[in-house]
């Protein structure tokens, strides 16, 4: 189901929790969720829904993926961006690399690990910062 996004940076400021099986629901409201916003993102975080898990919903070119407890093993090739976000006004610069590895886990709760690169490797790891409490 669709939720309302939040923008308030207190609540985003904080950390997220671990996710479970217990989370699906809140990881399909987060995919219909970029999906009804699919022409102002192309990622969130469940903290942009009301909920402090580690779940995030990506596009991936058009294919949306959904990654719960997502971490990254590898990164590199540092630069600077410059990126919005749709739960706060404004643009900022932070560093991003173009490639990582990253270990998560899908809503039938097994593991991958895949590489990334270029603006899909971007978009997760802002999302991640959403996890973190990292406002971007």
């Amino acid at each position: 189901m669709v939720q309302p996004v939040v923008h308030d940076p207190l609540f985003l400021a904080v950390k997220s929790d671990p996710a479970g099986a217990e989370d699906l629901a809140t990881a399909a409201d987060l995919a219909d969720t970029l999906r009804a916003n699919r022409e102002a993102c192309v990622g969130m975080a469940a903290n942009m829904i009301g909920r402090r898990k580690c779940v995030i919903a990506v596009m991936n070119g058009p294919i949306l993926m959904v990654m719960l407890n997502p971490s990254i093993l590898r990164r590199s090739g540092a630069y600077e961006a410059e990126e919005g976000c749709l739960s706060l006004p404004g643009v900022r610069k932070t560093t991003r690399y173009d490639r990582i590895t990253v270990s998560w886990q899908d809503t039938g709760m097994r593991r991958h690990t895949a590489d990334f690169q270029g603006f899909t490797a971007q978009i997760i790891q802002h999302e991640m910062d959403h996890l973190n409490g990292i406002l971007i």
